[in-house]
């Protein structure tokens, strides 16, 4: 069996940062793992540590810098990783839903695997919807938001929890081969060890390019134009009550029939 983990390295900005144009300068930008990804990688582990003979591989989308990203996986337990990347995306201002979903396609063309985990959403973009989005396009079964994952190998099932709105909980049986997103709280994402970190260095990172997938340039391009990048005006209107609970109370009711909330 063959878990395929997407992994994507996000963007965070310091306290203090500045807006160039439509980005923000690289010298304000920490990157990492992004976190719903950390799970995916835990449940792939944990499947591959329950399951005889079950290959992890980890799949990301990123220059040289991202193999830092892509190398905690492999310390968490992966057992090899791809990195996509070329001049062509290099190039490109924004890597849409529809690009990663095309790379993404061509990689699961290529390793053919069983079951693909992949993170709900990326802290810096947050589209959330590059695997539902690839489940469409390889024609596997799918499910979002999960939150609970029990697999069973044999009849090719994966029954998946997911929370709904208001608190209630969906258990839903799905086919494999298929796409899982995976929402944070699935499980606890280990810390990577000396050992793994050590052992990582050794693992494969395998770099392809476009053409190693069959794709060409025009995959980078995107019908999405950033037009504007901003700081939103932020305002404070919060009032804070001191004294009793009686006085405090009559203050709030105060404020709420002035707001038109209360009579």
């Amino acid at each position: 069996m063959k878990v395929l983990v997407t992994v994507k390295e996000v963007a965070a900005v310091e306290d203090e940062f500045q807006i160039d144009g439509t980005a923000i300068d690289e010298a304000y930008l920490e990157y990492d793992l992004n976190e719903w990804d950390d799970y995916a990688i835990e449940e792939g582990v944990q499947i591959s540590e329950s399951v005889d003979d079950v290959e992890v591989v980890s799949v990301t989308i990123g220059p040289e810098r991202s193999e830092e990203t892509i190398r905690m996986a492999l310390a968490k337990g992966a057992d090899r990783a791809i990195r996509v990347w070329d001049d062509s995306l290099e190039g490109a201002e924004l890597l849409d839903v529809e690009a990663k979903t095309d790379i993404l396609a061509a990689v699961v063309e290529e390793e053919q695997p069983d079951l693909v985990l992949s993170g709900v959403q990326a802290d810096d973009d947050g589209f959330g919807a590059t695997g539902v989005s690839l489940a469409d396009e390889v024609g596997f079964e799918w499910a979002a938001v999960v939150n609970d994952l029990d697999l069973d190998v044999d009849e090719g099932v994966a029954s998946v929890h997911r929370e709904l709105e208001g608190g209630v909980e969906e258990l839903t049986d799905v086919e494999l081969p298929a796409v899982l997103t995976i929402q944070t709280g699935i499980n606890e994402p280990r810390y990577a060890s000396l050992r793994g970190i050590r052992q990582a260095q050794r693992k494969e990172i395998a770099p392809m390019t476009l053409d190693d997938l069959g794709l060409g340039a025009e995959v980078a391009d995107s019908d999405l134009d950033i037009v504007d990048m901003y700081e939103p005006e932020s305002e404070s209107d919060a009032v804070i009550f001191e004294g009793s609970a009686e006085d405090s109370a009559g203050e709030l009711a105060a404020v709420l029939r002035d707001g038109g909330v209360g009579q």
